[in-house]
């Protein structure tokens, strides 16, 4: 079975090749779904949910979040988090408890939209953008090779495909391939005790579409396009993460979804192979899916597109029992492995530059984490995160929600008082009974993950020169 486009690809060139031998299975190229098995039906939505699996978790992670209702916010306006941990409907799942995120959805459609970013005085501030295949196409990271946290004011405009026109003095353009887009602005806190500066940068912050900027406050908000797939999907899954409520979508429902969503939305890199798969299976840009009469062969390919979307790629970086991504995230080119679950793993991801999540869920001893257990994690003096910015570590359920019956205190990081030990070095105890180290993290009393986040990570994070210490269960 094939696991990205690379290998996709390969195969479909190779067969295409092959003239006299277009009956192989797997070629892409034979005449008519006639003189197909239904094994090439299986294959070929296996391989298009994976590809499209990123539009769609998008799509409905949009509509659940764009509207009226308390915690949403309409296009082109922000959502601020007003607490630690984030409460609202649209919340991820595995929280940060680092910082206050302000949220929101853009529609590029008619004219851009601005985003003004204020000087943050030193204080670690993260904004990104991605456009709907999850791409990041601009944020702040490049601007910590210089500096060690912080941002300059700053005003961006995010044009949608094909806008010609003018920007204000002062704007930097940026092109989105994408109608719609997500854009995070991310700010760092030191707990409730500076709540006050942290909703001054919050205020601080301006979107708007460029006639608005401009002065022409007649301009509307634009609802985002809807079809009937996502309204009966809507209603269908009215709860859940995002990615439950893709995975509970039938074949129809996916395709259908993903259909509506191209026009407006095309892919990123062109690949009109994909879409030449898609074609095959009757999904065709904007218009009604028309999928092969083989159910059997449906079921299989979208439960095969199931497991492929939740399997750690064999390109993530893995050490002492954590994985995190490296160097490709964020700008996944045609490895649509990787970029689907990174979609589905880590939603709103960025890219290496950004921030690293490293993930763990066993101790050294390959058993499940569980906080009735009592563990360290040890960093060596040269084994400390290595970040521009800071780092911490959370204690999550196995499904990624903090601990009901945990403190306040959720956190260990530098920037919570973390104390290192007498030679530089750090111990970290995770349980869920306190413990008398200073640096306890409490633990969910059932089984569990950590997480550890590094916030603006230098180079060394990423191209597998360093990797976190492993959780020794005492």
């Amino acid at each position: 079975m094939i696991k990205n486009r690379r290998e996709l690809f390969s195969i479909h060139w190779t067969c295409a090749s092959l003239a006299g031998l277009a009956f192989l299975a797997g070629c892409a190229s034979t005449p008519t779904a006639s003189q197909k098995s239904t094994g090439w039906i299986k294959d070929e939505v296996a391989d298009s949910y994976v590809f499209g699996y990123p539009l769609v978790l998008m799509g409905v992670a949009r509509d659940a979040a764009v509207g009226t209702d308390p915690g949403q916010a309409p296009l082109n306006t922000l959502r601020h988090a007003q607490a630690l941990p984030p409460i609202g409907a649209a919340n991820p799942m595995q929280p940060s408890l680092d910082t206050f995120d302000s949220t929101g959805w853009l529609d590029l459609g008619s004219e851009p939209v601005i985003v003004s970013l204020p000087d943050s005085h030193g204080r670690y501030v993260d904004a990104r953008v991605l456009d709907m295949w999850t791409n990041v196409v601009w944020s702040t990271s490049s601007q910590f090779a210089t500096r060690a946290a912080g941002i300059k004011a700053q005003t961006i405009a995010f044009a949608g495909p094909g806008w010609q026109g003018e920007l204000p003095k002062g704007v930097k353009r940026v092109d989105v391939p994408t109608r719609n887009a997500w854009v995070s602005v991310r700010i760092q806190s030191n707990g409730t005790r500076d709540l006050t500066a942290v909703r001054k940068l919050q205020r601080a912050i301006r979107v708007a579409p460029l006639s608005v900027y401009a002065g022409d406050t007649r301009s509307a908000t634009i609802a985002p396009p809807r079809s009937n797939a996502a309204d009966a999907a809507a209603a269908a899954a009215a709860s859940g993460t995002p990615a439950a409520q893709v995975a509970a979508l039938d074949a129809n429902d996916f395709f259908s979804r993903l259909a509506q969503a191209l026009p407006d939305n095309p892919p990123t890199p062109a690949d009109p192979h994909a879409l030449k798969f898609l074609s095959d299976l009757g999904v065709t840009p904007g218009e009604p899916v028309k999928l092969p009469k083989a159910p059997e062969a449906i079921t299989a390919g979208l439960a095969d597109g199931h497991d492929r979307v939740v399997t750690p790629p064999s390109n993530l970086l893995t050490g002492n029992g954590w994985s995190w991504f490296g160097d490709g995230v964020g700008t996944y080119g045609p490895d649509y492995a990787l970029r689907a679950y990174a979609a589905y793993a880590q939603p709103g991801i960025g890219t290496k530059d950004d921030e690293v999540r490293a993930v763990v869920t066993q101790d050294s001893d390959g058993h499940a984490l569980n906080g009735a257990n009592r563990y360290v994690i040890h960093f060596a003096p040269n084994q400390l995160p290595p970040v521009r910015g800071f780092w911490s570590i959370t204690a999550y359920t196995k499904d990624g929600a903090l601990g009901e019956s945990a403190p306040a205190r959720l956190a260990v990081g530098d920037r919570n008082g973390a104390r290192r030990n007498r030679d530089g070095s750090l111990d970290v105890t995770v349980s869920s009974t306190r413990s008398k180290s200073g640096n306890w993290l409490p633990a969910p009393r059932a089984d569990l993950k950590l997480v550890l986040r590094l916030y603006a990570p230098k180079p060394q994070a990423t191209d597998g020169s360093w990797q976190p210490p492993a959780v020794v269960r005492q």
